[in-house]
């Protein structure tokens, strides 16, 4: 590809500047995917990033591809359904861990069974941050928060384990104060053929004042320096678990084995699919 014909950061700039708090953890999260689709040469028109409800479900407002703005907990459905319809686009699925672990878990139980090639990015500040400070599902024990002023007294979800346990094929975590490590999580993860999850500790500056940028510089190492094998499921789960002084980010399971799946027809192309007639009675209905 000649060099003026090379994909850069400035076609992925978007017309709307991001409203996040300034220093969120979520800025290095936009940042790191517009890097990844630049390092993979991936052109904003082959791309769509699809969100739910949530300040990090904003994204897709501020990045230059197509983009969808579903409903609360629904962007996986409608990014499942983008990826069928058009298996050509490259699909990112972005939210809050409120968003993907709350509400929305029953469809990322589903999507990790279906192993769909679609990547997913939760960027998890253990709080509810649009909402202005409410306990989430990966709140730690003892949180103390406005829904939890005694403290929260229920364990928190772990995510790395549970998309392990639930069959997907690419289980990593970045940290939005690692850039570099994150950009290559992401295009790792959209390389990858099957459901992709990176879970992304991306501090609220605003309203959660323990999982701070601080609290996560002092304690996250990369599994890649210690050896870890990615294809080990005792030791991923065993890696996935730990959480106090030391906390792991980078890459937990990879697998080859994907759910096999019969390859569908671009939903575009009327030809491939479905015939004319039955587009047009299809459309009628919704009329």
């Amino acid at each position: 590809m000649p060099i003026e014909e090379m994909i850069k950061d400035i076609h992925f700039k978007s017309e709307t500047r991001p409203d996040w708090c300034p220093s969120c953890g979520d800025f290095g999260v936009l940042s790191a995917l517009i890097k990844a689709l630049v390092q993979l040469q991936i052109p904003p028109h082959e791309a769509v990033t699809v969100s739910g409800i949530g300040c990090s479900s904003n994204l897709p407002g501020f990045i230059h591809t197509y983009g969808f703005h579903s409903l609360h907990g629904r962007s996986l459905p409608v990014a499942t359904g983008i990826k069928l319809a058009n298996p050509k686009l490259t699909v990112v699925a972005t939210g809050g861990d409120g968003d993907g672990y709350g509400i929305g878990i029953g469809h990322l139980i589903h999507a990790l069974r279906r192993g769909v090639k679609l990547t997913y990015i939760v960027m998890n500040n253990q709080i509810y941050g649009l909402t202005t400070g409410q306990v989430s599902p990966t709140s730690d024990l003892g949180h103390v928060t406005k829904t939890t002023p005694e403290g929260s007294d229920v364990f928190p979800v772990n995510p790395i384990r549970l998309a392990i346990a639930g069959g997907a094929s690419f289980v990593a975590r970045g940290f939005s104060g690692d850039p570099k490590g994150l950009v290559d999580l992401i295009a790792q993860a959209i390389k990858h053929p099957g459901f992709a999850l990176v879970d992304v500790f991306s501090p609220c500056v605003t309203f959660n004042k323990v999982n701070t940028f601080d609290f996560f510089r002092s304690r996250v190492y990369r599994l890649e320096e210690t050896g870890h094998l990615t294809g080990d499921f005792a030791q991923a789960m065993a890696r996935a678990g730990e959480w106090g002084d030391k906390i792991p980010v980078g890459l937990f399971w990879k697998t080859d084995v994907i759910a096999p799946r019969r390859p569908l027809a671009p939903a575009q192309d009327p030809a491939q699919g479905l015939d004319a007639s039955l587009w047009q009675n299809l459309i009628k209905e919704f009329q």
